[in-house]
């Protein structure tokens, strides 16, 4: 089973996390939003999930779990299993969902 690199789930996490503060703060809104909606899709696919809310759930067991191994161009390691905790915490857990964005389906999933 292919499993996604962790270090990629990470670094989209926290540029989602990221993307959610600028947005609450309505700092550049258009891009941010567009961005956002990027990074959602991006996670759902990179998870298989059909749902953002879904795919941070999954990433953030993925993370946990201490899945590692050998990760080609595509960030998907085909190595998976608990090598012990990393101790790092995620850096995306639910909120209060910014209005206008699909937290329920990721479009073209």
């Amino acid at each position: 089973m292919l499993v996604p690199d962790p270090k990629v789930v990470r670094r989209l996490l926290t540029r989602y996390a990221s993307l959610q503060i600028a947005r609450a703060e309505r700092v550049g809104l258009a891009a941010v939003t567009r961005e956002l909606e990027d990074i959602s899709y991006t996670l759902c696919v990179l998870m298989g999930t059909e749902g953002v809310r879904e795919a941070i759930a999954r990433a953030d067991a993925l993370l946990a779990s201490g899945a590692s191994g050998a990760s080609g161009a595509s960030g998907v390691s085909e190595a998976s299993g608990a090598h012990g905790k990393t101790g790092v915490s995620t850096a995306v857990r639910f909120s209060p969902v910014s209005p206008g964005i699909n937290t329920e389906v990721c479009e073209g999933a």
